[in-house]
């Protein structure tokens, strides 16, 4: 079972309210962040919890429109191919929705395919023998979302950007060989105002929780 909204009260909640009201925007305004605010956004990365606090999170920052436009670029060419070659239905598919279709639409007629004209693009990184580093940076970005949003920006996580990797251009993000891309965040203020999708409600197991009708019986007695 699907609804449009959790039915739960958030406006006097800030917090709350602030994760209801973030969306994943891609589509932006050309204006760009103040470097003060990325730092604040960084910081609320930073405060999220790792396993056993180590914090092995890195964020290198793009915020010139030409190096994202090339960076754009190359990871959709790159990622269509690595998706092609993979050979699973399913997962081209699924890249095909992300990248506006690998067939029969041309990728790059679009400026930036896969950055959506943002003006800051954050790369996480972590180590690659941190085995917890999916769940550390998926936490990490979360955290940065927030911030964003209750600091007046959007944004959007972009998975295909781990692709950077297999790019010519790679080198220049100055990453080093010990670390893996994970994720990156796109940030800017938005010109778009998505719509609230669906969410699931039937996917929460109480395994302990007594039923309502024994519950109601036991205080009867």
């Amino acid at each position: 079972m699907k609804t449009e909204v959790i039915s739960r009260e958030v406006k006097n909640t800030e917090t709350l309210q602030t994760i209801y009201e973030r969306r994943a925007i891609r589509k932006y305004k050309n204006r760009p962040v103040e470097h003060e605010i990325i730092e604040q956004i960084i910081d609320a990365g930073r405060m999220a919890p790792s396993a056993i606090n180590q914090q092995e999170w890195k964020f290198y920052i793009l915020t010139n429109k030409d190096t994202i436009k090339t960076f754009s670029k190359e990871i959709a060419k790159t990622s269509a191919k690595e998706f092609l070659k993979s050979g699973v239905k399913e997962v081209v598919k699924t890249a095909g929705n992300l990248l506006h279709s690998f067939h029969n639409i041309d990728l790059f007629k679009w400026a930036d395919p896969i950055f959506h004209g943002a003006p800051v693009v954050i790369f996480i990184t972590a180590p690659k023998d941190n085995e917890w580093a999916g769940l550390d940076i998926g936490m990490c970005a979360e955290n940065m979302m927030l911030a964003a949003k209750t600091l007046g920006l959007d944004s959007c996580p972009v998975g295909l950007a781990k692709f950077v990797e297999h790019t010519d251009i790679f080198y220049k993000l100055r990453i080093p060989a010990t670390e893996k891309v994970q994720l990156a965040v796109i940030l800017g203020y938005g010109d778009e105002t998505p719509e609230v999708h669906k969410r699931e409600k039937d996917n929460a197991i109480f395994i302990d929780r007594p039923e309502k009708n024994m519950f109601k019986k036991a205080m009867l007695l």
